[in-house]
């Protein structure tokens, strides 16, 4: 017997609640985005394997996705219905009696002890296909790097396991950013460096890569390399880091004061949405992506934690002054980050102070 982490991810979720609502769809390219139209502007939520096929992905503009695929099926997005069914797939999860840790609707991590993982791998995958009809991938790891990113190879629909052991021999010479939390930026800096794979980082000085990337990141990053990761799974109710707000417009706002003003409106409505939240902001973000489609972000951190709208709309218009750029903007947003001194998994989910991967970059919902 010994304790396993899994990762378990419904496989092209969105997508593939969509096909079982249209069973007609089955096999064909499906995109979900926006509210459907791909003549409007508006990014790619998910994309079924067929339509991947032919580079269509997620945060791709539903126009462009309409240039790569002409004769692909776009659909609008149903949160209540995707929602609704994750729940129900937590639900299956839970029932096996194992620790789960919702990261999102499509993905959670399971902490069990047995001496055979993949065997409850596949029993896990096998209920949430007879309850659901969707299949899942599971990874295996004795952390929760190792069984993230034993993921990616059991996919779609298979089990995978990677540990100690077999960390070198899969990963040891694939590149740096094969490793969960290491994205092209940090690869390319890493890449100046001499560093190109993960072998090579594991064996990088960390007191050098201080020096690049921060006393914090630069040792991290080779603590990710060595498979160091958080062991424990976590059941407590999920905790949002943020809350926001966007909008994208269908033409380009080239007049400033317009952009001030459509700022100031959002922030309004963000302050709306945290009445209902216990919990004061602490930092509010501006979020700008100009055209055709460069995006940038300034945040302000506040004086002391609030709601209030008065504070969050100064804050906002406080952030937005910091942008140099005068271009034509086609989306805005505000978002209010909440206060806490504990690190987070993507999706918000607290673990503790302990070195895990950064999450990556989530669109805002």
């Amino acid at each position: 017997m010994g304790w396993w982490v899994l990762h378990v991810d419904l496989d092209q979720f969105i997508a593939a609640v969509e096909v079982l609502r249209h069973p007609e769809l089955r096999g064909r390219p499906v995109v979900v985005g926006g509210d459907g139209d791909p003549t409007k502007r508006g990014v790619v939520s998910t994309a079924s394997y067929e339509a991947r096929e032919h580079g269509v992905h997620s945060g791709l503009p539903l126009r462009t996705a309409a240039k790569r695929l002409p004769d692909a099926v776009f659909l609008p997005v149903d949160r209540e219905a995707y929602e609704e069914i994750s729940e129900t797939v937590m639900a299956v999860l839970r029932s096996s009696g194992a620790v789960v840790e919702v990261l999102g609707w499509d993905e959670a991590f399971v902490g069990v002890e047995t001496s055979d993982p993949e065997a409850f791998a596949r029993s896990l995958a096998a209920r949430v296909r007879a309850e659901t009809r969707l299949d899942c991938t599971v990874g295996i790891g004795e952390n929760k790097l190792q069984a993230k990113i034993a993921t990616g190879f059991g996919k779609p629909a298979g089990v995978f396991r990677l540990t100690f052991a077999s960390w070198f021999s899969v990963l040891g010479d694939r590149p740096v950013d094969a490793l969960w939390g290491i994205g092209a930026k940090t690869a390319k800096k890493l890449a100046g460096l001499g560093i190109h794979t993960v072998r090579e980082l594991a064996a990088a000085d960390p007191d050098a890569l201080a020096s690049e990337f921060g006393p914090m990141t630069g040792p991290w990053l080779v603590l990710l390399a060595c498979v160091r990761g958080d062991v424990e799974v976590d059941a407590s109710p999920y905790v949002a880091k943020a809350h926001g707000r966007e909008e994208t417009f269908q033409r380009n706002i080239a007049d400033w004061s317009r952009v001030q003003a459509e700022v100031a409106r959002i922030a309004g409505l963000l302050a709306g949405d945290l009445a209902s939240e216990p919990r004061p902001a602490v930092r509010v973000v501006v979020k700008v992506r100009y055209a055709p489609f460069v995006t940038e972000s300034h945040g302000v951190t506040l004086a002391s934690p609030s709601s209030d709208a008065g504070v969050i709309a100064v804050a906002a218009s406080q952030a937005l002054g910091r942008f140099t750029g005068r271009r034509p903007v086609r989306l805005l947003g505000v978002r209010a980050e909440f206060g806490s001194s504990l690190r987070l998994f993507p999706g918000g989910r607290v673990i503790g102070w302990s070195r895990v991967p950064r999450p990556s970059r989530q669109p805002w919902l």
